[in-house]
């Protein structure tokens, strides 16, 4: 596995591959190699923070149960400056709400796998990157979706 970063207007990030897929985002400034891949993901993690990005084009691998799989499927299908409720994701894969804001905040590629676009119920829900809540209210005023928490 190697892994490139940048700095982002929420953090440094650190970016991982193994085996031609995105395995990791992390909150970090580990940098210990460079491949084609980094270099495309790094390219489009400038791009989404400068607001030239809609959505990410990145082959990505979630290690993980089939569950935690289908819990990141229905994540990217949320498009940028919209939000989903840990519900309606559970409604449609037929499980309870509790294991699918578990698999959320499992999620290993957060950004790319937009994990802070799904919200509880009743607020905001959690958010497992470095800041906590405050990070996910970013990454949602960036995207334009700051409308819906207010």
């Amino acid at each position: 596995m190697i892994s490139a970063s940048l700095d982002t207007p929420v953090g440094a990030l650190s970016v991982t591959e193994r085996d031609g897929a995105i395995v990791r985002l992390a909150w970090s400034d580990q940098a210990d190699g460079q491949s084609a891949l980094l270099d495309s993901a790094l390219a489009q993690l400038r791009a989404y923070f400068s607001g030239e990005l809609t959505g990410f084009d990145l082959p990505l691998f979630v290690e993980g149960s089939d569950f935690q799989r289908a819990v990141c499927d229905a994540m990217l299908a949320i498009p940028l400056g919209e939000t989903r409720t840990y519900g309606e994701i559970a409604k449609d894969l037929g499980a309870p709400p509790q294991p699918v804001g578990n698999a959320c905040g499992a999620n290993p590629i957060p950004v790319i796998i937009p994990c802070h676009r799904v919200l509880s119920a009743t607020g905001l829900g959690g958010f497992s990157g470095q800041g906590g809540v405050e990070t996910k209210v970013a990454l949602l005023k960036h995207e334009s979706a700051a409308g819906l928490l207010i």
